[in-house]
């Protein structure tokens, strides 16, 4: 393994772990928001990594082995809560509002853990650049 693919593989770790915190913004964003039926009420996303283990997984996006790239973003299922609340514009025939299925307590917790494997990322560049520094050290005569 070259030093390069160490950058590599740290730049699609840090790659997916933005898209984890952009997706967790955007559900805590709408975690607010009502609906006049669970159909129409923001469901939360939830992005979907796929480890790159061979050859023919790797692809221009993340083109290193061992890396990780985002597969997609899928829809958290979770049920979401109703509200009566009849006096409420979007309230349904019976009087209910359906209030997103994002729940803020995960999402923070969520955001903490993305934020700290993205740190952690960004130390595994720093490492590598030092010890290429100290590598050419040792080279000078």
């Amino acid at each position: 393994m070259s030093i390069s693919n160490i950058f590599g593989i740290a730049g699609t770790a840090l790659n997916a772990q933005m898209v984890r915190m952009n997706t967790t913004a955007s559900n805590m964003a709408n975690a607010s928001t009502i609906a006049s039926s669970p159909e129409e009420a923001y469901k939360a996303k939830r992005p979907v990594f796929e480890a790159l283990l061979t050859e023919a997984q790797t692809n221009q996006g993340a083109e290193h082995v061992g890396g990780v790239k985002v597969a997609g973003l899928a829809t958290d299922t979770t049920p979401h809560r109703r509200i009566h609340d009849p006096g409420n514009p979007k309230a349904d025939e019976d009087g209910f509002i359906y209030l997103s299925n994002v729940e803020e307590v995960t999402e923070m917790v969520d955001m903490m853990s993305s934020a700290r494997s993205y740190q952690n990322n960004v130390e595994v560049i720093n490492t590598a650049r030092e010890l290429m520094m100290r590598t050419l050290d040792l080279t000078k005569v």
